[in-house]
Order: C-alpha cells, then sequence, then structure tokens
C-alpha cells in the first residue's frame, strides 16, 4: 500500500513554466488525504519558494529542499545540513576561476546569496527557484557555513565546469543534475539519502513509496521507492533506474499517475 508519494518539481511536477494545474492538485490533495498519504515535493529550489509554490498546502505537505539539504514541514525545519564555510570557500573560489559566465549561488541560512553586479535576466533565473535572496559585492565576505553552492550556466557549460571540482569529492556531495545546473550539498547529502531520513521519522518503507523524477539528481530518489516513475521527458540515465515511465512534465502526468495508483489502491 502506497503511504509516502514524493515527486520532483522543476521538469517532473512542474510545466515549463514552473507551475502547475491547481484545480487539478485540490483533488489529488483530497484523494491522498482520504488515503492518509503523505507528499512530499522534493526540489533543488528554496523551501521558502515551495511554500509560495504550494500557498495555503505548504504546511500540510513535508519539504525536502534546497537540493535536500533540508526537511520542512508544517513551517518547521526538522533536518538541515551545512558545509563549513572554509571548503565552502575554495569551492567557490574554484568556480570563478573556472568561468566568469556562470552564476554562483551560494545559500545559507539567511538566504541564497549572489553578486550584485549580475545581468537583470540572470537574477530573474535565480528568483525562480529561491525566494530569499542577498546581493553582495563579493561572496569572499560570506561568513556563515553553506547549506549548498549552487551553479547555474545559462550556456549549459556544467559538465566541463564540473572537471574543476573534482578535488573535493571527499568533502562535499556534487552532481550536475542537467548542463545548466550543479548541486553542491554537505558529503553524501542527496535526495535518496534524505528521502531515507523523512521515511524513518514517517515509519514508512520502501514498498511503501512512489516517486516521480527527471534528472539525473533524481536517481538516487527514484532508488528509494517501490513504484519509482520517470517523466516522459527525463534522461535516459534516469529513465533506466526507474521501475515505470509515465507522461511529460507539460501533461501533469505526476497528478494523473498518483491518481490512477490511488484508485487502484482502493479496490
Amino acid at each position: 500500500m502506497i503511504k509516502l508519494i514524493i515527486t520532483d518539481l522543476d521538469g517532473t511536477f512542474l510545466n515549463d513554466q514552473g507551475d502547475y494545474d491547481r484545480d487539478l492538485f485540490r483533488q489529488v490533495n483530497d484523494l491522498m488525504a482520504k488515503q492518509n498519504i503523505q507528499f512530499v515535493a522534493c526540489t533543488g529550489k528554496q523551501c521558502e519558494r515551495v511554500e509560495e509554490l504550494f500557498g495555503s498546502y505548504s504546511d500540510k505537505i513535508w519539504i525536502v529542499g534546497d537540493s535536500a539539504t533540508a526537511i520542512k514541514h508544517n513551517g518547521e525545519f526538522v533536518y538541515r545540513s551545512f558545509i563549513q564555510n572554509q571548503i565552502g570557500q575554495r569551492i567557490i573560489a574554484t568556480l570563478e576561476q573556472a568561468s566568469k559566465e556562470h552564476v554562483i549561488i551560494a545559500c545559507t541560512r539567511n538566504g541564497a546569496v549572489i553578486k550584485s553586479n549580475l545581468p537583470a535576466h540572470l537574477k530573474q533565473k535565480v528568483r525562480g527557484s529561491y525566494t530569499t535572496i542577498i546581493e553582495v559585492d563579493d561572496l569572499t565576505t560570506i561568513t556563515d557555513d553553506f547549506i549548498k553552492i549552487t551553479v547555474y550556466d545559462e550556456n549549459g557549460q556544467c559538465p566541463q565546469t564540473r572537471t574543476h571540482l573534482t578535488p573535493y569529492e571527499n568533502d562535499v556531495y556534487i552532481v550536475v543534475s542537467e548542463a545548466a545546473w550543479i548541486d553542491i550539498t554537505e558529503y553524501n547529502v542527496h535526495k535518496g539519502n534524505t528521502i531515507k531520513k523523512l521515511q524513518q521519522m514517517l515509519n514508512v518503507t520502501y514498498h511503501e513509496t512512489m516517486a516521480f523524477g527527471d534528472g539525473y539528481n533524481d536517481i538516487e530518489l527514484l532508488e528509494q521507492a517501490n513504484y519509482s516513475f520517470a517523466m516522459r521527458n527525463a534522461f535516459d540515465d534516469t529513465k533506466a533506474v526507474a521501475k515505470f515511465i509515465t507522461g511529460s512534465n507539460n501533461e501533469s502526468a505526476v497528478m494523473k499517475t498518483i491518481q490512477l495508483m490511488l484508485a487502484l489502491q482502493t479496490k
């Protein structure tokens, strides 16, 4: 019996405009509530941004946000992980030397820190995933530990940038989720391991879990669910680990699949 449903957001639950069918979600939410199923948004987005997206439902769902470095429920953090400031600053220095073209988003408990001289369109791109944004002239002025460090490259050069980060592989977890994005978190902190923590908190097993994803950073997530679904628009490597393939993110396929699976569960 399914007790826990987890979905990635961008490219999975959200359409290409970064939105979703609100009326359909209301129906799906009612269906999950009737069967006492917990719903989880598992994403690289800032937890506060997820709360904006889900509005009045945000205090009912579980949020595994900031690239799985945090678990938040009913407005309270129940888990957070951090990269030590010293290590984070070395990584930022390496990223700045590697390229001047990409955007470095240095996330702390106070918000997502970016450089103030970024072009307006890149600042707008950051706002798509982060609600609390802090602008500074120099990232070396950050003294807090880092929740994560993210790279956005509108030219899709992240696989090449990743090669510069090899020296840090024993210090942090690094994933190129797609050509335009790199996420760097505390060592061994990724969607799979954080979902394990949540399953333990909720006393839910692998066999009672359903998950959806599309990106390389969703592979570990899908491995934690007996009912694992890759989107039709997912990367081939992600599809390879999923047990099932569903429709695309632009077809509300996550919600339609949930409706179908829960209808079968009641029979």
